[in-house]
């Protein structure tokens, strides 16, 4: 297995952050029993607890002091500052430290650590552990998706009427977004074989991955929310495009994943399209 990218040693990387993940998902799995406390963000829906901090803090601490060259771009960092880092050459690491804050606050157990190490603007390594129920999934550029160490891969599913589609209603209770969102979940309810709402978009994409469900579509994520999903997906033989059908773009807070071009596109002239705004970069 190729160890190196750009000088990087992916296999260093891999150990440290694979160790790192394990530390901050037994933090999170011992605080999920009960409800907790939580302050919002942009919004009363958008939330942040003291343990989304906590993991943050220990992966970023963590990664620096194996990786001091590297950069982060992290969600609670970049809440904190009004902005996410920008996106450079530079190997980053892409966190969100709890993906699914909202199910997290509830004791929900579908809530997830998401890390995505980007390298040129291209994701090489990828994590998404739900240490509740004990998912882990990973992928590493150019030797495929694993959930618990076993290789998988998407369903196949070409057709809309026999998909089972995820998505989310956001963080944003922006009228004008709020009625793409009403009229998206009309449309697939009516046109697909079903839909669901996990409350985690890494999930929701690592799903796609895995094979359980064939496509995911969202609009107002954030880069952190759909890095290391967005290798999963492709890793395990699906597609990740903008919702409009042209190419993704990770900073775009726009995102479709689908089991086979055929049902991404199928999807994509289904959806009204909304354009959230600013962009992450």
């Amino acid at each position: 297995m190729e160890e190196k990218c750009e000088g990087i040693d992916l296999n260093k990387c891999h150990q440290v952050v694979s160790d790192l993940i394990k530390k901050a998902g037994e933090i999170i799995d011992t605080r999920n029993a009960h409800r907790k406390e939580f302050l919002t963000k942009q919004s009363d829906i958008d939330l942040v607890t003291d343990t989304d901090k906590e993991v943050e803090n220990l992966l970023i601490k963590g990664l620096q002091n194996e990786f001091p060259n590297h950069r982060f771009i992290g969600e609670e960092e970049s809440s904190a500052e009004g902005a996410p880092h920008k996106l450079t050459d530079s190997p980053t690491w892409i966190i969100d430290p709890v993906d699914g804050t909202m199910n997290f606050v509830h004791a929900f157990p579908h809530s997830c650590i998401s890390v995505g190490l980007v390298v040129k603007k291209v994701t090489e390594l990828a994590y998404v552990f739900n240490p509740m129920l004990k998912q882990l999934f990973h992928a590493r550029r150019g030797h495929g998706a694993f959930y618990n160490n076993q290789s998988i891969t998407v369903s196949g599913q070409k057709q809309l009427s026999n998909a089972l589609i995820t998505s989310e209603f956001g963080t944003s209770r922006d009228p004008e977004k709020m009625q793409v969102v009403k009229e998206n979940f009309s449309k697939i309810v009516e046109k697909a074989h079903g839909i669901r709402i996990l409350g985690s978009a890494a999930l929701n994409m690592s799903m796609v991955a895995l094979g359980a469900a064939d496509a995911y579509y969202e609009f107002g994520i954030h880069a952190w929310d759909v890095c290391a999903a967005d290798l999963l997906v492709r890793e395990a033989g699906g597609v990740v495009i903008d919702p409009a059908g042209g190419a993704f773009d990770m900073m775009s807070r726009r995102a479709l994943a689908a089991a086979t071009p055929e049902l991404a596109q199928e999807l994509s002239a289904t959806l009204t399209q909304f354009y959230p705004q600013p962009r992450d970069d």
